[in-house]
């Protein structure tokens, strides 16, 4: 995990310093002594090599640096304040995901030739072949216009962010109620599954205390890092929604050359990545007893 973050660190600060403009290229022409003084402050006067191992020395301390961008404000106070918003909305988004799509998935697997699989499955197609840009203000028209159950848009309470989440989460609901139905359908033809019939076990029993567990092991892979990106936010859907995470911030970034940020907003991501995946690979011992982790 640490190689992985210090190979992410050190690629982003790179291509960030080879981009063909600085962070202060895009302002009105300064005096050269005035750009020096802020090369300075922002640690960005010395060697490629100095401000490499600079940045690497206050990233252990955890310090992200000042924003070039939003002067007087550093990238931890940036992400402090915008963080948990995403977080919020992202976590509500991923237990809409998952509870949804399993349950969709499962069961479409256990009424598999009829009408009612059918139609869950085109449900989900339906679901995928939407953007969220056409899903975001079709709920807005819907919801908040037309029957006043929520707010059109920003974070007035926990109510704003129900129409958000289902918007970020319709696609992944989808995704991970065809990956269920395939695997389950998979695991209830193996020979262990028709041994526990033969038991006398009945359907819903062998559906929770014997299929389950091992059909849900490739929708594990899957949250893991759904989870991470749910987590991070959408530009798409905060945009949308006017809400005040950091997915805004991460586009600014790119759009203003503010690398410090980029590089923050970066790291976040990288880190519950691995954090996610580590926690999926964990998951698997519990889920199915014959893999151990080495």
């Amino acid at each position: 995990m640490l190689l992985v973050l210090f190979c992410v660190v050190s690629i982003t600060f790179f291509l960030i310093r080879l981009a063909p403009e600085g962070p202060f290229s895009q302002e009105r022409k300064i005096p050269e002594a005035i750009e020096k003084a802020l090369l300075a402050k922002y640690k960005l006067d010395g060697t490629l090599w100095q401000q490499y191992t600079g940045y690497l020395g206050d990233l252990v301390r955890g310090d992200l640096r000042l924003s070039t961008q939003y002067r007087g404000r550093s990238v931890n106070e940036i992400l402090a304040q915008t963080f948990p918003v995403t977080a919020m909305l992202g976590a509500l988004a991923f237990l809409i995901a998952t509870v949804g799509g399993v349950t969709l998935g499962s069961w479409a697997a256990l009424r598999r030739g009829t009408a009612q699989e059918t139609g869950a499955m085109l449900a989900a197609l339906l679901a995928i072949s939407i953007p969220t840009f056409v899903t975001g203000p079709l709920l807005v028209l819907i919801f908040a216009l037309y029957l006043g159950w929520f707010p059109v848009g920003g974070i007035n309470s926990t109510w704003s962010f129900v129409l958000p989440a289902i918007t970020l989460a319709g696609p992944y609901v989808a995704y991970i109620a065809r990956l269920t139905r395939t695997s389950l359908l998979e695991v209830l033809g193996q020979d262990f599954i028709r041994t526990a019939r033969a038991k006398g076990v009945g359907e819903w029993g062998v559906v929770t205390r014997h299929a389950s567990k091992v059909a849900l092991l490739p929708v594990i892979s899957f949250l893991g890092p759904l989870a991470a990106h749910l987590l991070t936010g959408s530009i798409v859907v905060e945009t949308i929604f006017h809400i005040p995470g950091a997915g805004g911030f991460f586009v600014h970034s790119i759009q203003n050359r503010d690398g410090f940020l980029l590089g923050g907003v970066v790291i976040v991501y990288c880190t519950l990545l691995v954090l996610f995946n580590l926690m999926v690979d964990i998951a698997y011992t519990w889920m199915d007893r014959r893999i151990k982790l080495e």
